[in-house]
């Protein structure tokens, strides 16, 4: 009967035992790169995007209970050339105006492996909200020379501007169109581990 005692009060204690309060990371904007890249005629364009935040509730031990939350400023968006840029920036791309941020919340997080990590989610762009899962890769933890706690995320995935209403095109005198529709971002994020999160469902952004 001992072994049986023995068990039950080990599921007494699991059932009363607090989680494992969350590690709080902020993302280090000035280590951190978010680029992206479009088809225009027969090459691409590349740019990226300046102005952006975020903060990672990271579970090493049981990555399902992170979560991500996401924030860049819309007309942060640059490609070098500022008359594309205002293009980009007006009602026929971002309307940043209307729509100044894009924003990315977690919903659940499924370990693939040790460094690589489905991260579901909803992205809102332009005033449309679309699920998306992003394949994280994890690089781990270390100390930098002033003692400060970093950690190292990259995704890289594919969508359509036009799920977001950004339909605008021209047509080619000889045919075809100018700008493709799929549009490849990449995030490479370093961050920075402030203290824990105790509240679990702290929903705070």
């Amino acid at each position: 009967m001992m072994p049986k005692t023995i068990l039950w009060l080990g599921l007494a204690l699991l059932t009363v035992l607090p989680a494992q309060a969350l590690e709080l990371h902020k993302i280090d904007a000035s280590h951190s790169v978010i680029t992206f890249e479009v088809r225009h005629l027969i090459s691409k364009v590349r740019g990226n995007f300046s102005d952006f935040e975020g903060t990672i509730y990271l579970d090493a031990e049981d990555p399902a209970r992170s979560r991500v939350e996401f924030f860049i400023v819309a007309k942060s968006i640059s490609t070098n050339l500022e008359k594309r840029d205002k293009h980009l920036r007006s009602e026929e791309f971002f309307w940043v105006e209307k729509y100044p941020q894009i924003s990315f919340r977690s919903s659940a997080i499924e370990a693939v492996s040790e460094e690589l990590y489905n991260v579901t989610g909803t992205l809102t762009l332009r005033g449309v909200e679309k699920e998306i899962v992003l394949p994280v890769s994890y690089f781990g933890q270390v100390d930098d020379p002033w003692g400060n706690r970093k950690a190292g995320f990259a995704t890289t995935i594919t969508l359509n501007r036009k799920d977001f209403n950004m339909v605008w095109n021209a047509t080619l005198d000889k045919g075809g169109l100018l700008l493709g529709d799929e549009v490849k971002l990449s995030i490479d994020l370093e961050t920075i581990r402030l203290e824990t999160d105790d509240e679990e469902d702290d929903d705070s952004s």
